[in-house]
């Protein structure tokens, strides 16, 4: 009985809106749908000449890299502020200044096939400050044993 008492109180107060905890209006910002008075918004875009490398065949234990190539095809400074790899295997490596619009940029990915097997596909997360600001870089390879 007291276990029916304590789940009804926990639903009770879980389900309760309470309108404090609304946000105001003025602090919700979405830049795709706001409208400024007299001026255009500025956004930063990051667009890659690919988003995925096959790497193809490869011996284990090899290393090796790709240079993603991307530019700013926004109208504001490109910031990367993390770059993180789905494996300990793929380290990425990336500028950290601001990309001016029109500029173009570079995220390296390097592959360390050791101790690997067979198809392998790692995926590279990149985190900027554009809508969305994340984007999914893909390296791919098989390896093989010598």
């Amino acid at each position: 009985m007291r276990i029916i008492i304590f789940v009804l109180l926990v639903l009770s107060v879980a389900c309760n809106p309470r309108g404090g905890d609304q946000l105001p209006g003025d602090l919700v910002r979405n830049p795709k749908s706001a409208v400024e008075s007299g001026s255009e918004k500025k956004l930063a875009a990051i667009t890659f000449e690919n988003d995925t490398h096959d790497f193809g065949r490869i011996i284990q234990g090899e290393k090796i890299s790709f240079a993603f190539k991307y530019t700013n095809t926004g109208n504001a400074d490109l910031i990367i502020s993390k770059v993180s790899a789905s494996c300990g295997c793929t380290v990425p490596t990336y500028t950290r200044e601001p990309v001016k619009p029109g500029e173009t940029g570079v995220i390296s990915v390097a592959f360390d096939s050791n101790n690997r097997k067979g198809f392998q596909h790692k995926t590279i997360t990149v985190m900027t400050n554009t809508i969305p600001n994340t984007t999914v870089l893909n390296i791919k390879a098989i390896v093989v044993t010598p």
